[in-house]
């Protein structure tokens, strides 16, 4: 698989790049960031993966994360793809909404006219792009690990809810917990995948424990000063499949937090060392 590098710096002993690559899943030129921490050997190390929020790109937490010391400090690969396709033809809301779209692609398959063809962000991120770091990066697949943010803390937690196998630890911050009962997901959703809900139910991580999966624990934070707290993110609808699931679920509710890189940045050091725990073990 083809990559190309678009740029390369030096931080916190490790590096950190920003690549591009064609992708046979999107159809479309696809960027993402990796963080290789400082090496100790010749041992493959430990992937983290981060799945942004609305209107995001991989340069968002590259850019404002503060995740780098932490992960050069507990030896993890840390990876940021996009949020979505993007190029000429590459179909957006047809009112240029922030919420569908264009940096908005919820990392589903696409079903439906005309986004069936270019947004692919479930099989991109569950098979090309881990392809694309195996064959290019120091990663030891067998460890892997996923984390989000809102938008992507819903796809962090539907992909650690339907692999089990693969991913050691998942966690999130301020995820929009049960998109099938909200009007952010409810677009999303009904716009990608057709007006059939039952369809919607494996990209929906209240549903999906509802109907069966399984993962020892959690960790998520939300700010309680969180203007989409009540309407959009609905974390007791989480904690509450959770507690009859018997799955553990660690929510805490920061006071005084927000839904910007501010509260993702204060507590993204605790969420390396959950992960760094259980990728280690």
């Amino acid at each position: 698989m083809t990559m190309e590098t678009v740029s390369l710096n030096q931080a916190h002993g490790g590096t950190q790049g920003v690549y591009k690559h064609p992708s046979r899943e999107t159809g479309t030129t696809m960027t993402f960031s990796v963080f290789v921490p400082p090496r100790r050997g010749d041992a493959p190390l430990p992937v983290v993966w981060y799945l942004s929020g609305l209107t995001c790109t991989h340069a968002n937490v590259t850019e404002k994360g503060e995740f780098r010391k932490a992960c050069a400090d507990l030896g993890l690969i840390f990876v940021a793809p996009d949020t979505s396709p993007r190029g000429d033809g590459v179909p957006g809301d047809p009112e240029g909404a922030y919420d569908f779209g264009l940096g908005a692609g919820f990392y589903v398959d696409a079903t439906e006219p005309p986004f069936a063809k270019n947004y692919r962000m479930w099989s991109y991120l569950t098979a090309e792009l881990p392809a694309l770091i195996a064959g290019h990066f120091p990663a030891d697949l067998d460890r892997q690990s996923v984390l989000g943010h809102s938008m992507g803390g819903h796809g962090a937690l539907t992909l650690a809810l339907r692999h089990p196998q693969r991913f050691r630890a998942a966690s999130a911050f301020a995820p929009i917990a049960a998109p099938s009962q909200v009007p952010w997901g409810i677009k999303a959703l009904g716009g990608y995948l057709g007006a059939d809900r039952a369809a919607w139910r494996p990209h929906d991580a209240v549903a999906l424990i509802e109907d069966g999966a399984r993962i020892p624990d959690l960790l998520v934070d939300v700010g309680d000063a969180d203007p989409f707290l009540d309407l959009q993110l609905r974390p007791e609808l989480l904690e509450q499949a959770c507690a009859k699931a018997g799955i553990a679920l660690t929510l805490r509710r920061q006071p005084g937090y927000d839904h910007s890189y501010y509260f993702i940045s204060s507590f993204m050091e605790d969420h390396l060392r959950w992960h760094a725990a259980r990728l280690k073990a």
